[in-house]
């Protein structure tokens, strides 16, 4: 579990076949979960500047890999009794997105961003979403697509500063969001109250 905070950003060595090398500060260990963009996945080399991580053929289909090279965010996972903020992260992406346009606003920065139809279900108005690994919440939500608004800090402090219209992104939508919507398509009768009660007191 992680919670969508970027604890550093660290640069990409290599990428060679299905090992991905990293330099970074953090000091992992051998089996440790790290969010890279986002994605969570498993340390299997410890090296003095860094470590190396597993990318599979099917997560590399999966990922936006343009943008696994030079920086990238890292993200250790949670331990237990840790101060928990951003949101809850499983570090499973859903989808990649593309972004469609960025306008600066003075003092922030609206970012659009395209997405498969049906995602949109799962990405709700002032709930939250998870962009390269990095918690956000969501301001407008159109047919297929939503509007982010960043911070100067967050543009300046993540790889967001090197966003461009045309890039891609990767993708976890609101895990409660899709939790409901999966309980609620396969029930097959019309919800009760006490049904909708019953799910809230789930989550």
């Amino acid at each position: 579990m992680f919670t969508g905070l970027i604890r550093e950003i660290a640069h990409v060595k290599s990428l060679a076949g299905s090992t991905l090398s990293i330099r970074a500060k953090h000091k992992a260990k051998l089996g440790d979960s790290i969010a890279i963009n986002g994605a969570c996945l498993t340390v299997i080399k410890v090296e003095k500047d860094g470590f190396s991580v597993e990318l599979s053929p099917e997560s590399q289909r999966v990922l936006a890999m343009e943008n696994f090279k030079n920086e990238v965010h890292i993200e250790p996972a949670m331990m237990m009794g840790d101060r928990f903020e951003g949101h809850i992260v499983q570090g499973h992406i859903d989808c990649i997105g593309e972004i469609k346009e960025i306008k600066n606003s003075g003092n922030s920065f609206d970012i659009f961003i395209h997405v498969d139809k049906k995602f949109i279900p799962y990405i709700i108005p002032k709930g939250s979403i998870t962009i390269d690994g990095v918690s956000l919440t969501v301001n407008d939500v159109m047919s297929d697509s939503f509007r982010l608004t960043i911070i100067p800090h967050t543009m300046k402090e993540t790889i967001f500063k090197n966003y461009r219209k045309g890039s891609h992104v990767n993708i976890e939508t609101d895990m409660f969001a899709r939790y409901v919507a999966h309980i609620i398509s396969h029930k097959k009768d019309a919800l009760s109250w006490d049904d909708i009660d019953s799910i809230s007191a789930r989550y």
